[in-house]
């Protein structure tokens, strides 16, 4: 998919949305940073495809998988894994054990990789990941016992990270929040405030940068959005503070400066974002990598964000204020583009068919 192709698919709403903060703070009083970067600009789109729903009366999906062809999603509260028939039909699976719902934490974060599926989730004073093997078959799939891969991960009421991913080199990527504690996300020796990578099996890698730690980025205060290029480049959203959210190049062993710094700060030792935008405009969540461009899911901003990977540092926005708030976007096995809203999460303005799973065709 080209950049050009999604262009004409997807309508240009060059407005702006003020919604509530991904603190769940009401801060207009925050202060206006003085110099955002410029996004590229293009014309609206003459005509406005009607996107199809996927489905539709979800309770806060969080995050949407693939089995082969067949679509999983996960319901943060309600702890539910969700079966797509992709004609708006969605039934249950299963009802993950051990999730402890509550503010943005719950069932977070899912994968799918040899007929297993992972889930990343909050359990009272901590987040694991659990893996359960897949049964059945489409129309009527279930899943096996729980099997533990990794747990130890810092949680609290927000900042919990969640987001997970099979990288190119067959390993698992789970990014984790700071939990409110950000003096964590400069501690190897915690999970807290990191991108991890690990095995299938919850193994610690031999080639990761830190001896004998799943560490594998650190000084990050609330990563919820990985993806790869085909070059395989790791690319990460997180969520600011006050004043930055950020796009990240991940390197190995790379320190991204959460709580010294926030955006772009040109400090020894720290890794700059190659994009920042307020937060008010952002709040980051979902990533993935479509062709030629990142798209990027954005919660308080309400709207889709498209950067070219030939120049990190533009953007154009997409679908602004439109569907609410946008908790993750992937590309399913044809080729087209999923939107998942999240205005049931507590912190948006739910309408009569929220939350919903929108997809936008690649003809």
């Amino acid at each position: 998919m080209t950049k050009k192709r999604l262009m004409s698919l997807i309508p240009l709403l060059l407005a702006a949305a003020t919604l509530t903060a991904c603190t769940g703070v009401d801060d207009d009083a925050r202060p206006t940073p003085s110099e955002i970067p410029t996004a590229s600009e293009t014309p609206p789109a003459s005509e406005s495809p009607t996107p199809s729903v996927i489905a539709a009366g979800l309770d806060a999906p969080w995050s949407v998988a693939f089995h082969d062809t067949t679509a999983l999603a996960s319901e943060r509260d309600s702890a539910r894994i969700l079966e797509l028939d992709g004609a708006g039909g969605a039934r249950e699976i299963a009802v993950i054990e051990g999730v402890a719902p509550g503010g943005e934490g719950g069932l977070l974060g899912i994968a799918v990789h040899d007929d297993l599926l992972y889930a990343y989730y909050t359990a009272g004073d901590e987040n694991r990941i659990d893996r359960f093997t897949l049964t059945g078959e489409p129309g009527s799939l279930g899943i096996g016992v729980a099997e533990r891969v990794f747990d130890g991960i810092p949680s609290a009421s927000n900042h919990n990270g969640g987001r997970i991913a099979f990288g190119p080199d067959g390993m698992l990527y789970a990014t984790t929040g700071d939990a409110g504690n950000g003096q964590d996300a400069q501690d190897i020796e915690s999970a807290a405030g990191k991108i991890l990578r690990l095995t299938p099996d919850g193994a610690i890698p031999q080639d990761n940068p830190f001896p004998d730690s799943p560490v594998y980025s650190y000084g990050h205060r609330n990563a919820q959005g990985i993806t790869w290029d085909a070059d395989g480049t790791l690319y990460a959203s997180e969520f600011g503070q006050n004043t930055w959210d950020e796009l990240n190049v991940i390197e190995p062993g790379g320190n991204y400066g959460w709580p010294e710094v926030e955006g772009i700060a040109e400090q020894d030792g720290f890794i700059d974002p190659v994009q920042q935008w307020a937060p008010q405009d952002a709040s980051p969540s979902g990533i993935v990598v479509a062709g030629d461009v990142i798209l990027i899911a954005n919660l308080r901003g309400a709207r889709l964000r498209e950067v070219p990977l030939d120049d990190l540092t533009v953007s154009t926005e997409h679908l602004v204020a439109e569907y609410g708030r946008l908790r993750d976007v992937v590309l399913a096995p044809d080729g087209s583009t999923w939107i998942v809203t999240n205005n049931t999460d507590g912190r948006g303005d739910p309408g009569p068919d929220d939350d919903r799973i929108i997809r936008i065709a690649i003809d």
